[in-house]
């Protein structure tokens, strides 16, 4: 399988990447072993997850998916074969959040021991913290890649504002830069990341995936039947999908428009009432892009 690089990182991951919030969520322990075999064994090799995944479901406090990843990889003996994403920086509780480098060097710690590994692959700001010093959370990598615990670093929910300063300042004090950007991004939601990140992905040769690929399971046509949502409605007006795969995302490089790129993913009509329907492919499916503005994501 041809594998896409993450920016300047060094790693190299495959077209469609695995997002792992589902995992001791709505899926179990078992299944998601037999998920993630079934992964690797169609040959792809990118897993992302988060210290927050599933701390928003009854019970839970966060780091269910790490935990689940984990005991898998010690049970597979399979961490070779894997390219490991995680994040820190959301709200775990008793004021465990942001990215204070105090707080990151903490934080990093309990995702390698929930995750069974001695290194993390790529290891993602969750989403900004204007309160700390760009410089200093930047810094906090830095000592982190230089122990061995991470290998590159990558960045979520910022604003490109935000972004471009990140970059900017990794460059003015030598200190290692984002190499990927996960934003939210999908045939529905289109605009902002197409005016505003995909010129700077292309730009600095930043790999991207996104999140909410699928729009929350729209784009999958699993939401019909309600009054609202039939061919009559605004929303089905828009647009409509008839998707070929699973939610699986799809990794683009950042050289390449999104809406230029082929893909395997879905073939979406967008429809104007009144007019004929307009037939385009896109590969903005799911979570996972490598350098040059094209997203790949799954889950």
């Amino acid at each position: 399988m041809l594998q896409r690089p993450l920016g300047r990182s060094g790693l190299q991951v495959s077209p469609l990447c695995f997002g792992g919030n589902v995992f001791g969520w709505t899926v179990d322990e078992g299944m998601s072993f037999s998920l993630l075999d079934a992964w690797l064994d169609a040959g792809f090799n990118f897993v992302d997850t988060a210290d927050v995944y599933s701390k928003w479901a009854p019970g839970h406090k966060g780091g269910e998916s790490e935990t689940i990843i984990g005991k898998w990889l010690k049970h597979s003996g399979k961490r070779d074969r894997v390219v490991i994403a995680t994040k820190v920086g959301m709200d775990m509780g008793d004021g465990k959040v942001g990215l204070a480098p105090a707080y990151i060097k903490q934080a990093v710690e309990a995702s390698l021991k929930r995750l069974q590994v001695e290194q993390i692959d790529l290891y993602q700001s969750h989403k900004d913290d204007e309160t700390v010093p760009l410089s200093e959370t930047l810094g906090a990598y830095a000592d982190l890649i230089k122990e061995g615990k991470v290998r590159a670093i990558g960045a979520s929910n910022y604003s490109a504002p935000r972004l471009k300063a990140a970059l900017e300042t990794s460059a003015k004090h030598g200190l290692p830069r984002y190499e990927t950007l996960q934003p939210h991004y999908n045939l529905m939601e289109r605009e902002g990341y197409e005016s505003e990140y995909a010129p700077i992905a292309a730009r600095e040769n930043l790999a991207v995936f996104p999140y909410f690929g699928l729009a929350r399971g729209f784009l999958t046509g699993k939401y019909r039947g309600r009054e609202g949502d039939g061919a009559g409605s605004t929303r089905a007006a828009s647009a409509s999908c008839t998707p070929t795969g699973s939610g699986r995302a799809r990794t683009w490089p950042a050289s390449a428009s999104p809406r230029s790129a082929t893909s395997t993913a879905c073939t979406c009509r967008t429809r104007t009432p009144g007019k004929p329907t307009a037939r385009r492919s896109s590969g903005a499916r799911s979570r996972s892009i490598a350098p040059t503005g094209r997203p790949t994501r799954s889950g």
